[in-house]
């Protein structure tokens, strides 16, 4: 028991960063009705802009400031810059290919996150960078389970992001504008929503999300690569899918679940069959339920 109990919290973890990851995926998927493949390489970008800003702060005012304000300070400014990173990606490269067949898109989100990758490594080299610890790891022993502050952190901070964006998406006007766009993407404008805008703001939260998945994520694995946003950005992808077009709560609920099969396959079996288990129970799923989990009935019927 104490060793599944271990496991449940690893999973947690892990299913964090999927989940809050996803959640850019199935927002744009939803709303835009394209899949920004790039979003894995942003992910990997607003880790290295966290990355760059935690820097800065520990060498002008660590001798002044504590560890949790500059892990504060570090994610409101890395997802405000993050956030034109996202502008930058619709604007440049979705934005002239709104009429274009959804295949160009795709293959642009894919030059977009090789754009990304190869600039990180003409611009810092092939070295790779260790994240700074802002938070002093603590570990609780609770009968044999071991818990860090950081998890806990990790969880906690998830949980709140993707409870903000749901009242965000439920309470406001952009929100509804959104919701709006996700249903009827081509009636919307003609009654006044702008594109224009809501395109930016969706690339810009999902761009904001994903800076802070890549601070908790070098909190917890504090190894900097230039590709370290392929695999990730991928499976969180497939979670977008599995939760189901447009939907937030799906696109979370997928992402815990995928980190917790990961996890507790390669509990059981060999960590070599983890990716074969894990995504033929979701081929499975998806066999049965292709919308995923909370895929709007009407969507079926859209060409994507």
């Amino acid at each position: 028991m104490d060793y599944f109990l271990q496991n449940l919290i690893n999973a947690l973890q892990w299913g964090s960063f999927y989940a809050v990851i996803s959640i850019g995926y199935s927002m744009v998927y939803g709303v835009l009705m394209l899949f920004n493949f790039a979003h894995g390489d942003i992910f990997m970008v607003g880790t290295y802009i966290g990355f760059g800003v935690a820097t800065l702060f520990l060498t002008l005012f660590s001798a002044i400031m504590p560890g949790w304000l500059i892990f504060i300070f570090t994610v409101v400014i890395t997802m405000f810059l993050a956030s034109f990173v996202g502008v930058f990606v619709e604007v440049v490269g979705y934005r002239p290919l709104r009429g274009a067949p959804r295949a160009s898109a795709a293959i642009t989100g894919l030059m977009i996150g090789i754009i990304f990758e190869t600039g990180n490594l003409i611009i810092l080299g092939a070295k790779r960078f260790s994240f700074p610890p802002l938070i002093e790891s603590i570990t609780y022993n609770f009968g044999g389970i071991y818990v860090t502050n950081v998890k806990v952190m990790i969880v906690v901070i998830s949980l709140l992001l993707m409870l903000g964006l749901h009242l965000f998406i439920q309470k406001t006007k952009w929100g509804m504008a959104m919701r709006a766009m996700s249903y009827d993407f081509l009636a919307v404008p003609l009654m006044g929503v702008s594109i224009n805008v809501i395109a930016p703001l969706t690339f810009a939260i999902g761009a904001g999300l994903a800076s802070v998945a890549g601070i908790l994520y070098g909190q917890a694995y504090p190894v900097l690569d230039p590709y370290m946003g392929i695999l990730i950005g991928w499976k969180a992808f497939v979670a977008a899918i599995l939760g189901g077009r447009g939907s937030i709560m799906g696109a979370a609920l997928a992402g815990y679940m995928l980190g917790f099969i990961e996890i507790f396959v390669a509990m059981i079996f060999p960590s070599t069959f983890r990716d074969l288990i894990a995504y033929s129970i979701i081929l499975v799923i998806l066999t049965f339920r292709p919308r995923g989990f909370f895929g709007m009935a009407h969507s079926a019927s859209l060409r994507l």
